[in-house]
């Protein structure tokens, strides 16, 4: 099983960074897991809504660019569809035993996705309505991924 994600921007933050590469050595006996970063666009505060839609665009081809046509993308999104933890696991299981051996999490940058990137999507997630930083997001996904793969293997990680 291949698991990636794809976050735009560069993580600088040291304790994301601890906290992302913890969750790889745990996941690496379950999965080959990999965080890809694509570079982010340079955005005043204050955007007219052209100006945003071009700066999504241009992210969304990098983000684009990192993806096979074989993977099955989840794209991070606030309208996506929640899950419990459970449910999460049922699906990647399921993806794993139905071919899918190809997973890709996307996370875009702070003024969210394409509607390119959104289209190529096989599915949209949501964790929550709360507005998260999406150099966060990297580490909650991050744990989330290895508890799907804990409660798949019936650890008691999961409580």
């Amino acid at each position: 099983m291949n698991i990636k994600i794809i976050g735009v921007g560069k993580l600088k933050e040291k304790y994301l960074k601890q906290g992302i590469a913890e969750y790889a050595k745990r996941l690496s006996k379950f999965c080959k897991f990999q965080v890809v970063e694509v570079p982010d666009e340079k955005a005043p505060e204050k955007l007219s809504e052209a100006e945003m839609e071009g700066v999504k665009e241009r992210e969304g081809e990098r983000i684009l660019a990192k993806i096979k046509e074989r993977e099955y993308v989840f794209a991070l999104a606030i309208e996506g569809k929640e899950r419990t933890s459970e449910q999460f696991a049922q699906e990647i299981d399921s993806l794993a035993t139905y071919g899918h051996s190809d997973i890709t999490f996307v996370i875009g940058g702070s003024l969210g996705l394409s509607p390119e990137v959104l289209k190529r999507s096989n599915a949209q997630i949501s964790f929550g309505r709360f507005t998260l930083p999406h150099q966060l997001m990297r580490l909650v996904l991050s744990e989330q991924i290895y508890r799907a793969y804990m409660i798949n293997s019936g650890s008691p990680y999961h409580k």
